[in-house]
């Protein structure tokens, strides 16, 4: 990486009020000091994992508290608030053994209570849980298993600090046991990004480095707060622009975070703030597509692509310029909401840059359409070959430490290890590499498991983590599903609303190991397709608790004794030396043994010097084409923002970057003050789906747009609204606003 340039730089502070005193921003140091407080009962054990675990919480990915992207400390406040969880006690298991005083709590609270310590059963009927055998538990499912077809079981694996020996293991025990149907949280953020890129360039992962933000000449940003969910690339974004890069930010709301921020470990930021972003575009919710096609239309028009690369490289710019002129500017403008000279602008940065990176986030991804939203940016990228060369890329940052490696570990219902499609042919190859036959037809997702387990045709539903109550549209049709499963069971480290629900015949509770208790280590897979070595940490263990992978092996030889030979692993190294062979471009994941050991699959950057792995050797544009949805009058498009949160976990009422409430709707003052609303106003979000209420908090959103916090806002999105290509729920909606009685 070229010599980053350190010295202090007035033009881009904040402002003069030292540490952002005054000013709506989030307190780090006062995250230090919470963190200290609430993990005060076991401090060695807690600095400890900081000190050499690998980060749980965003995948920026770490070893330790260091990096690869920059020197200096890399720790951010999700990785303190999610320390205690690592950290606490087990809770008291007699505090289950009636359920009614649980209910009343929020997610928090249930997982302030404790770890979980032991298997636990309960009937219908039962108040509550009561200890049981591991022998007994899993004897009880694989029965249940064996008595039920295959494709009447579901397997569901959330993000929450997965290793990538967790999802191999667990994908294999439930070919093992017949069938398809396992998936991940990796669908929920990202599938839409992984179908759009190896179709457009033959790689189904980030093309790039966080070290080419500080290379680049301009970064985008689409739908995508990454001072938020990835608050420790604020720093990047610091030294990029330190370098000369511009900073752009397409989204429907003006996020304060991505506007400023005191980043705490640089001390020019840490007193004077650093503005991050040289230019917002505020377009509509679901509009990127029309504010892409717009600036490819002006790139087109000045000859600002770059013409070489394009002949060279690149198949059916033709037919994208084809369908470009068929849309008209009014159109593009008004279903987009930026002007034809906004538009002119930032194709103009586009068609300035020798290297640019385009990040973006789930704004994209989670729409009908979201995969045609990153062929869009594919698009873009492909006018000027910023793909495959130092300081550009294509990159779809991640959010959760454990879905990069879940996806390429084959924990989906549509693909196998290594992102292979589910097959005939496929299927053979496996089950010769496996010593058993593997399933030949897709399985169910995450969202088609609930829809099975509605109309009474899903018998076991398996789920690792994760709070289907909390982060799938329609939450009372999801709680309907849950209660007529017959048999549930959720393995985790703590409580949730969903563990809770009544049986329809039996409830069984699993206690997982975290990461950093798993014997022998594990790996994780970082955004930018680093592989890294998580050792165990020494320290105290709690009850009874499993890591996820020998659980799943030891239930599928219960349920297919004959396969035990192939479901038998010594430890994580000997999985490891597994998944090497079975994911060609895993291999060197068996080398990882220690803290700090790491490699990157396919070096810094895919389709290096413009060689893609797609079928024609070529990169390739697609037209796609922009909704054009009528808002009826006094109607919005609301779409779904994380606060304070992890997830689906949330951490404080109060945002600390926007100072907005859980309840806050955010909307534009002119929109207010059409409607008569002030700040506080009681206001009511209604569409056939269903009615939230909250309260009016005034925002930079984009006019005609509104914003409130998910999952509070999942009872207005439509369960049926799915991306057709990846099967992603839509957290978008249309919603008439009205005052509140």
């Amino acid at each position: 990486m070229s010599p980053i340039k350190k010295q202090w730089t007035p033009a881009n502070w904040a402002g003069l009020m030292p540490f952002g005193l005054g000013e709506q921003a989030p307190n780090n140091y006062k995250e230090l000091i919470r963190a200290l407080r609430e993990n005060s009962h076991d401090l060695p054990f807690a600095w400890r994992i900081l000190r050499d675990g690998v980060c749980d919480g965003c995948a920026l990915g770490t070893s330790g508290m260091t990096d690869w992207t920059l020197e200096g400390v890399h720790l951010c406040n999700i990785r303190l608030r999610l320390l205690k969880l690592n950290t606490m006690p087990a809770v008291n298991a007699n505090a289950l053994a009636d359920v009614d005083w649980l209910l009343e709590k929020s997610n928090a609270e249930l997982q302030d209570l404790g770890r979980l310590p032991y298997p636990m059963i309960r009937h219908a009927g039962d108040r509550g849980f009561t200890r049981i055998s591991w022998d007994d538990a899993l004897d009880f499912i694989a029965a249940r298993i064996r008595d039920t077809a295959p494709d009447r079981s579901g397997f569901y694996l959330t993000s929450r600090g997965m290793p990538n020996e967790a999802y191999y293991a667990a994908q294999k025990a439930v070919r093992a046991m017949g069938t398809n149907n396992i998936d991940n949280a990796a669908r929920i953020c990202h599938s839409p990004s992984t179908s759009a890129l190896k179709g457009g360039v033959g790689a189904g992962a980030s093309t790039c480095s966080y070290t080419d933000w500080i290379e680049s000449d301009l970064i985008v940003f689409f739908g995508s707060n990454v001072a938020n969910n990835q608050p420790v690339a604020t720093k990047y974004i610091h030294y990029a622009r330190k370098n000369g890069a511009k900073v752009v930010c397409v989204n429907n709301y003006r996020e304060p975070g991505m506007d400023r921020y005191w980043i705490p470990s640089i001390p020019e930021s840490a007193i004077f703030g650093t503005v991050l972003t040289d230019a917002f575009y505020l377009v509509n919710v679901g509009a990127d597509i029309a504010f892409i096609n717009g600036a490819l239309k002006h790139i087109f028009a000045n000859g600002w692509e770059d013409p070489g690369f394009v002949e060279q490289h690149t198949e059916g710019v033709g037919a994208l310029k084809d369908a470009l002129a068929a849309e008209s500017w009014d159109e593009l403008e008004r279903v987009s909401g930026v002007s034809r000279d906004e538009m002119l602008d930032f194709a103009r940065m586009i068609g300035k840059a020798k290297k640019a990176v385009f990040v973006w986030s789930m704004g994209i991804t989670q729409h009908t359409h979201g995969v045609d939203n990153v062929r869009a940016i594919i698009n873009l990228a492909l006018t000027r070959g910023f793909v495959g060369k130092k300081g550009s890329g294509l990159m779809p940052i991640r959010g959760h430490s454990g879905v990069q490696g879940g996806a390429e570990m084959g924990a989906y219902a549509t693909a196998f290890p290594g992102g292979l499609p589910i097959n005939a042919e496929n299927a053979a190859a496996l089950a010769a590499q496996w010593g058993f036959d593997v399933p030949a037809a897709p399985g169910l997702s995450a969202p088609e498991m609930i829809d099975r387990a509605s109309t009474g045709a899903l018998d076991v539903l398996f789920s690792v983590g994760g709070n289907f109550l909390e982060v799938l549209p329609e939450p009372d049709y999801v709680r309907a599903a849950l209660n007529n499963t017959p048999l549930r069971v959720h393995m985790d480290i703590v409580l949730s609303n969903q563990i809770l629900l009544d049986p329809k015949e039996t409830v069984i509770l699993l206690p997982a190991c975290t990461r950093y208790e798993t014997p022998g280590g594990v790996t994780e897979t970082s955004t930018e397709r680093r592989i890294i070595f998580s050792p165990e940490i020494p320290g105290r263990r709690i009850g009874e608790a499993r890591p996820e992978w020998e659980v799943f092996f030891d239930l599928a030889r219960r349920v297919a004794p004959e396969k035990s030979a192939a479901l038998t692993c010594a430890n994580t190294a000997a999985l490891r030396e597994e998944i090497a062979r079975v994911v060609p471009f895993y291999d060197g994941i068996q080398h990882l043994k220690k803290k700090g050991d790491q490699f990157q699959y396919g070096g810094a950057h895919l389709c290096a010097d413009w060689n893609f792995k797609t079928a024609d050797g070529k990169a390739h544009f697609t037209p796609v084409q922009f909704t054009r949805e009528e808002l009826p009058a006094g109607h919005f498009h609301v779409s779904t923002r994380r606060g304070k949160q992890f997830n689906s976990m949330i951490h404080e009422n109060a945002d600390a970057i926007t100072g907005a409430m859980r309840e806050a709707v955010l909307i534009n003052a002119s929109d207010a003050a059409a409607l008569g609303l002030q700040p506080g106003d009681r206001v009511t979000l209604k569409n056939e789906i269903g009615a939230y209420t909250g309260k009016v908090y005034i925002a930079p959103v984009k006019p005609g747009n509104v914003q409130v916090h998910w999952p509070e806002g999942n009872v207005l999105l439509d369960r049926h609204k799915r991306s057709a290509e990846a099967g992603v729920p839509d957290y978008n909606a249309v919603v008439k606003l009205i005052k509140a009685e």
